[in-house]
C-alpha cells in the first residue's frame, strides 16, 4: 500500500482546531458612584507628585526613578525582555555555522613490510584540511512568524508596563512614606509642646501649693503627665529616625545620614485629583496594560501551536572544501548540496492536541487575568475617591473642632491661673483639645496619603502617551 502524503497534510488540517483566544469583558460602570473630585487640569498626571507643591519630595521621587534597586532592577528586565523577544524571532532566518578543521600527522612505521609506492607509503608527514559551512532554514509556509512576532510583541509590552509600573509603585510608596514621616513630625513637635505645657502646669500647681492656694498633690498629678508626655516624645523621636531612613532607602539613598532629609513639622493641603472616567483606566493603568499585552503573547503561542499541525519544510545547502597531503599523493576538493526535507505530524497529532489545548487553557488564564486586573483596578479607584472625598470633609470638620478646644483649653488654664477653676477643669479641657488636635493631624496626614492612592489608582504616575503606541491584545 502505498502512503500518500496529502493525505497525512489533509489529516492534519481536519484535526487541527482553530483556537483563537476570546475577546476579554473589560466592561465598566460609566461614572463612579463617588463625588467627583475638582477639575485640575493643570495637574500632569505623569508627574502627579508635583501637585503637592513640595520640592523636596519632588527631589526624592526622581532620584528614587533613577537609583531605587526595584527600579533598576526593571530596566533590566525589560532589556533581558526585548532580547529574548527578538531572539526567537531569529529561527525563522538561516541558521548555520562555518566549521574547518586542520589536522598533521607523522607516521613511521617500525616494523612489517614498507610500502613506498606513491599513495601508499606507511611512513610520513599526512596533512588534512577541510572547511563547510551548511545551512538550514525553515520556510515557513504558513504564518508562523507571524503568531511568533505576536507573541514577542506581548512580551516586550508587558516588561515595558512591567517596568512602568514598578515606578508607578514606587513613586508612590515613597510619597505614602514621606507624609507619614512628616505626619510623626507633627505628632513629635506635638509631644514636646505637651511637654512645655505640662511643665508650665506642674510649676504652676507647685507655686499655688506653697501660697495655700491649692493641694500638693496637684503637682504630683501633673507630673505623672509630664513623665508621660516626655516618655511619647521619646518614642515619637525614634519612629521619626527609622521613618526618615526608610524614606532615604526608598529614594535610592541607603548610605545618606538621616539628617540630610528635613521633614517639616506640618503637612501641606491636600491636592486636587484630575475628574476621569473609569474607561481611562484602560489606558493609563500600567498594571492594566501589561495584563493586556500577556493576552496578546499568550495568543500569539495559541496561534504557534495551532500550526504545530501543519507541514514543515526546510531547506538544507550547503558549501565545502578540503585538501589532503600523503607523501606522495594530495588532492583538494569542493563540494555544494543542496537539499530539503518535509516534516508532517503523523503519530504525534495526539500530543500536539493536547499541548493546544493547554496552550489554550494558559491563553484563558490570561484573559480573566486582564478582567480581574480590570476589576480590582477600578475598585481601587472609585475607594480612593471615595475616601479622599470623606478625608476632605473631615479636615473641615475637626479644623473648626480643634479650634474651638484650643479656646476652651485656655479659658481653663487661665481661669486656673487665677484660681477661678481648678485643676481637673484644666486637664480635661486639656485632653480634649489635645485628642482634637491629633485626630486633625492624623485626618491631614491620611488626607494626603488617600490622595497619593487616588493618583496612584486612577493611573497616574507614568509617561501613558509615550506607550499608547502599543499593540493591544484582541
Amino acid at each position: 500500500m502505498r502512503f500518500h502524503p496529502s493525505a497525512a497534510v489533509l489529516a492534519s488540517l481536519a484535526l487541527a482546531a482553530c483556537a483563537h483566544a476570546r475577546k476579554a469583558d473589560v466592561r465598566l460602570p460609566a461614572a463612579y458612584e463617588a463625588p467627583q473630585p475638582v477639575a485640575a487640569a493643570a495637574v500632569a498626571l505623569d508627574h502627579w507628585w508635583t501637585a503637592f507643591g513640595d520640592p523636596q519630595l519632588d527631589g526624592l521621587v526622581q532620584h528614587a526613578l533613577e537609583a531605587n534597586p526595584d527600579a533598576r532592577s526593571a530596566t533590566a528586565r525589560l532589556a533581558e525582555a526585548r532580547a529574548s523577544a527578538q531572539s526567537s524571532l531569529t529561527q525563522f532566518l538561516p541558521q548555520g555555522d562555518a566549521t574547518a578543521s586542520a589536522r598533521r600527522t607523522h607516521t613511521k612505521q617500525l616494523s612489517g613490510t614498507v610500502f613506498n609506492f606513491p599513495g601508499f607509503s606507511s611512513s610520513g608527514t599526512n596533512e588534512q584540511d577541510a572547511a563547510n559551512l551548511n545551512v538550514s532554514w525553515e520556510v515557513d509556509l504558513f504564518g508562523r512568524i507571524f503568531g511568533a512576532a505576536r507573541a514577542a510583541r506581548g512580551d516586550i509590552a508587558a516588561a515595558r508596563f512591567d517596568y512602568e509600573g514598578t515606578r508607578w509603585s514606587l513613586a508612590a510608596q515613597l510619597a505614602d512614606s514621606y507624609f507619614q514621616a512628616r505626619g510623626l513630625a507633627i505628632q513629635l513637635a506635638d509631644a514636646r509642646e505637651a511637654v512645655t505645657i505640662e511643665q508650665g502646669l506642674y510649676d504652676l500647681a507647685q507655686k499655688r501649693a506653697q501660697l495655700g492656694l491649692g493641694a500638693s498633690s496637684d503637682a504630683d498629678r501633673v507630673a505623672g503627665d509630664l513623665a508621660q508626655a516626655g516618655a511619647s516624645a521619646e518614642s515619637l523621636a525614634a519612629q521619626l529616625q527609622a521613618a526618615r531612613r526608610q524614606v532615604l532607602i526608598l529614594a535610592g539613598r541607603p548610605i545618606d545620614p538621616t539628617s540630610s532629609l528635613e521633614v517639616p513639622a506640618q503637612v501641606g493641603r491636600i491636592p486636587p485629583v484630575p475628574a476621569t472616567l473609569p474607561s481611562q483606566l484602560l489606558e493609563r493603568r500600567p498594571d492594566i496594560r501589561e495584563a493586556q499585552a500577556r493576552v496578546q503573547s499568550a495568543s500569539g503561542r495559541l496561534l504557534l501551536q495551532d500550526l504545530a499541525f501543519f507541514p514543515t519544510l526546510s531547506l538544507t545547502p550547503g558549501v565545502g572544501w578540503s585538501r589532503t597531503v600523503q607523501p606522495g599523493f594530495s588532492a583538494t576538493t569542493d563540494s555544494w548540496t543542496i537539499g530539503g526535507s518535509l516534516t508532517q505530524p503523523v503519530f504525534s497529532i495526539p500530543r500536539l492536541l493536547l499541548d493546544l489545548k493547554a496552550q489554550n487553557a494558559r491563553t484563558e488564564q490570561a484573559v480573566l487575568a486582564y478582567e480581574k486586573t480590570v476589576q480590582t483596578a477600578f475598585g481601587e479607584a472609585e475607594g480612593a475617591l471615595v475616601n479622599l472625598d470623606a478625608d476632605r470633609r473631615r479636615v473641615d470638620i475637626l479644623t473648626e473642632g480643634e479650634a474651638r478646644a484650643r479656646r476652651a483649653y485656655d479659658a481653663a488654664r487661665l481661669g486656673y491661673q487665677r484660681g477661678l477653676t481648678d485643676l481637673d477643669a484644666v486637664l480635661n479641657a486639656e485632653q480634649a483639645w489635645r485628642s482634637a488636635r491629633i485626630q486633625l493631624t492624623s485626618t491631614r496626614v491620611q488626607g494626603l496619603r488617600q490622595a497619593v492612592a487616588a493618583y496612584k489608582a486612577i493611573g497616574g504616575g507614568w509617561p501613558g502617551a509615550e506607550l499608547s503606541s502599543a499593540e493591544p491584545a484582541r
